[in-house]
């Protein structure tokens, strides 16, 4: 086909005047690009298949050592390669072809669900089997991640990328309102076993969605020199730039305990409420409920602010804190609700915030030290909250979760009013009066 531009006709007086698009697809509008509606359609299916194991994996740890703290490993040795090797990904993301990074890792990760799901069903299962392929699996994941992460800048371009991020968080959260349930059940149903092969076999749709993509179709990022100067670069670029250095720290900080979510709610479903693996299945579904609300209204934003993330942060932190005093079940899953809502509105809101300030060439090396930090700081946080969980009970774990912090979010915004980033001041409205906090990116 010609690449000649084609020249632009004069609309006729007679022609009707172009129609705008719909407030509905204004949500939606990165789904024009077709290669990220294959990439999404492929997501929703293995994330789905990632939540059923992620539950499955979760209760059996549990049930074979009767120990909080061992599921809190057992999360801990899943996020600590990226803490040892995101930045080597973050490197992969911005050397290689990224579509291709990618097939790889799909293959990867299902042949490990494959061999979890081979040796549970066959019986032959022990606590150190799951910590073994946890790590394995998170070593893929510490590749997969910032390569996935910057992928997406590739599918839509600057202009859509934070309406991709958002959709994209849509569609992790939509599978991790269904995940846990259809993992539940299957648990309650035919055992573990099963939930781990229904992963494996849910890789068949990424897959297949990034081998049928339209290889012309991709938005190519610069590449840059050579590997040791990358490295150093990437964490230089961050450190020097508050835009990008304080949604880092903040994510981090939410990660240690936030992203540690499920093993409280374990812990709850066992000994608070007594509901078995259905219960457990049923609280990860209603904080995923409150996400997918969350990215739905992310979807509606065009751009992300600091104000905003750091007002998001001291909500989620509240939010956790009042959960921790819920009388019962059901008052507790009306905060859960909340609660997943404020954090999908953090992490999206601090993704695009780092992203869109990255420079293309870069984008991948920052995603890594993004990801180093969120997801270490899940590895850390894992089984210190496990061991509160299990000494002081899960009451106690929620708490903290919400206060340290609320701390450290007082404390950024403390530093960025000494910056000159972030001002108080008193307005009056009526008989009220309000702290206001202005930001200046």
């Amino acid at each position: 086909m010609s690449s000649a531009p084609r020249r632009a006709e004069c609309p006729q007086p007679s022609d009707p005047p172009p129609t705008p698009p719909s407030r509905g697809w204004a949500t939606l509008s990165s789904l024009q690009a077709r290669n990220f509606r294959m990439f999404a359609s492929g997501q929703i299916v293995s994330n789905t298949g990632i939540w059923v194991q992620r539950i499955a994996q979760d209760w059996l740890v549990l049930s074979i050592t009767h120990s909080a703290t061992a599921v809190g490993v057992t999360t801990a040795l899943q996020f600590m390669p990226t803490l040892l090797f995101g930045l080597t990904g973050g490197l992969i993301a911005d050397r290689y072809p990224k579509r291709r990074v990618l097939l790889a890792t799909q293959v990867g990760m299902s042949s490990m669900a494959a061999a979890l799901a081979l040796l549970t069903l066959t019986h032959q299962e022990a606590a150190w089997h799951v910590y073994a392929i946890a790590f394995g699996l998170g070593t893929v994941t510490a590749v997969d991640n910032p390569v996935r992460q910057s992928f997406v800048n590739e599918m839509v371009g600057p202009d859509q990328l934070r309406n991709a991020i958002s959709i994209n968080s849509s569609v992790f959260q939509l599978a991790a309102l269904i995940g846990p349930a259809i993992s539940g059940a299957l648990i309650s149903a035919v055992g573990a076993g099963y939930a781990f092969a229904v992963n494996a076999a849910s890789y068949v749709a990424p897959l297949t969605a990034l081998l049928l993509m339209r290889d012309d179709e991709l938005i190519r990022s610069p590449r840059g020199d050579t590997m040791s100067r990358q490295v150093s670069a990437g964490l230089r670029y961050v450190a020097g730039r508050p835009q990008l250095l304080w949604p880092i720290v903040l994510v981090g900080v939410f990660g240690m305990f936030t992203s540690n979510l499920p093993v409280t709610l374990a812990v709850y479903a066992k000994t608070v409420f007594q509901s078995g693996p259905g219960g457990y299945g049923l609280l990860n579904s209603v904080v995923a409920l409150g996400s997918l609300g969350g990215a739905l209204v992310s979807t509606r934003r065009t751009r992300a602010r600091l104000r905003e993330l750091v007002g998001t942060c001291l909500i989620l932190a509240t939010l956790e804190m009042l959960a921790a005093a819920a009388p019962d079940r059901w008052s507790y899953c009306l905060f859960l609700v909340a609660v997943g809502a404020a954090t999908l509105l953090l992490y999206t809101s601090a993704n695009s915030m780092v992203q869109l300030a990255a420079d293309d060439s870069i984008r991948g090396r920052v995603m890594g030290v993004y990801l180093v930090v969120f997801i270490g700081g899940g590895a850390l946080g894992g089984p210190l909250l496990g061991s509160i969980d299990q000494h002081f009970g899960p009451r106690i774990g929620m708490l903290l979760a919400g206060a340290v912090p609320a701390v450290a979010t007082v404390l950024v915004a403390l530093k960025l009013a000494h910056d000159g980033r972030l001002r108080v001041r008193l307005r009056r409205r009526g008989p009220l009066s309000h702290l206001v906090a202005i930001v200046h990116r």
